[in-house]
């Protein structure tokens, strides 16, 4: 029977005796830049085994929902993998606790993974921050920036906006106002009202007349309708270019800048979608990222109970055989 006088220093030697802390933090370090040193190690052989699959010929490597699976696959693998042996080395290491009950060594090496866990991991995300920043806040950014460029009118881009109307989309339907009609009259008469010009001798376009029109168009676009007084004067310019009646030139006009508004809308649209997929990419990013780093928390908890129980199976006394 166990005298009840006697307590746990006296029944314990010197070296043995309870320990002042319940936490052996050098364990916990030891297992987790082990297990960050892994991860990272992992993670770089994922990132080169994803491209080398990547292919940017049709028909050649691995598909995008492919790709995402295995990317999801590879994640939750390094997880399992660095947080397993990040928390058996914390195990391992930790020191022996003398005169603690069973429940309680069980719970202490549970909360020693976990701590382990969870230093690896704030170890790895100052590592890779701007990789996880980038997942995160990727679809976000994305988003906000097409609804500012749609609020403003300017989802089509950069491109449609600049003041040299002779480049982008722009410029191919500013000169398309001015394209020369082969059924139209021949003889047109001058600005200033000099000779008629030689039939297949177009005349030429007024001195800042096309930098006018891109400019009208412009404001239609932000307004987001052209004005009566516009078509009338952009068709004055444009009977004056090709020989075509007022009535026709208003009217290539106005097909014109309807032909624009429809390029519009499909530009507008592709950016909303592609703005909405990146949001869904990085949504989807985050939840599975979040489901990895969950599983790894348990999975270094649970390995952790395995080496501290086996650490205290290796310090057993051993009876000498006579």
């Amino acid at each position: 029977m166990t005298n009840p006088n006697i307590s746990a220093a006296d029944e314990y030697p010197e070296p043995i005796q309870i320990q002042a802390s319940a936490v052996s933090w050098g364990a916990i370090v030891a297992g987790a830049t082990a297990a960050a040193a892994l991860s990272l190690i992992l993670l770089m052989l994922g990132t080169g085994l994803g491209l080398s699959s990547v292919s940017p010929w049709a028909f050649s490597g691995v598909s995008a929902t492919t790709f995402g699976v295995s990317t999801i696959l590879w994640l939750t693998f390094t997880q399992l993998v660095a947080s397993g042996m990040g928390g058996y080395l914390t195990g391992r290491l930790r020191t022996k606790w003398v005169a603690v009950h069973t429940d309680e060594v069980y719970f202490r090496d549970t909360a020693h993974g976990f701590l382990a866990w969870a230093v690896a991991a704030l170890a790895t995300a100052a590592l890779l921050t701007s990789v996880i920043g980038s997942i995160v806040s990727g679809g976000i950014k994305a988003g906000a920036s097409v609804a500012g460029d749609v609020a403003t009118g300017t989802a089509v881009g950069s491109e449609m906006a600049k003041p040299n109307y002779d480049s982008g989309p722009m410029g191919y339907f500013v000169d398309s106002l001015f394209r020369k009609d082969i059924n139209a009259s021949a003889s047109v008469p001058d600005i200033a009202g000099s000779d008629a010009i030689p039939e297949g001798h177009p005349k030429p376009i007024p001195a800042g007349s096309a930098l006018e029109v891109t400019r009208i168009f412009m404001n239609s676009i932000r307004t987001e309708t052209l004005p009566a007084e516009d078509i009338r004067y952009v068709g004055q310019i444009v009977s004056l270019r090709t020989g075509l009646t007022q009535q026709d030139a208003e009217k290539r006009v106005i097909d014109t800048y309807a032909h624009l508004q429809i390029k519009l809308r499909d530009a507008e649209t592709t950016a909303k979608e592609a703005a909405d997929k990146g949001r869904k990419a990085s949504a989807y990013a985050a939840l599975w990222l979040f489901i990895s780093l969950l599983i790894g928390a348990f999975v270094a908890s649970f390995a952790a109970t395995i080496g501290g129980r086996q650490r205290d199976m290796q310090l057993l006394p051993i009876h000498p055989t006579y």
